[in-house]
């Protein structure tokens, strides 16, 4: 298992810590907002993803513009 970098072990030393210091009930809120957090950054991401491919597909069915010819 290697989750941004941190082995099992290094991910479980992490929860047993901070169980230690914030305790049970602190860990499993923190995880909720954790939770939240991340599925609102996957969320941003896709809407913005999809925006922009929106966006690119939108300019390449547009003609393209001939130059101003002021000369």
């Amino acid at each position: 298992m290697d989750f941004f970098g941190i082995g099992g072990w290094e991910a479980l030393l992490i929860i047993v810590i901070a169980v230690i210091v914030l305790g049970p009930g602190k860990v499993v809120e923190f995880g909720r907002t954790l939770g939240k957090i991340s599925r609102s950054l996957k969320n941003a991401t896709t809407n913005l993803t999809a925006q922009v491919t929106k966006e690119l597909q939108d300019q390449e069915k547009k003609p393209p513009t001939p130059p101003d010819s002021d000369k």
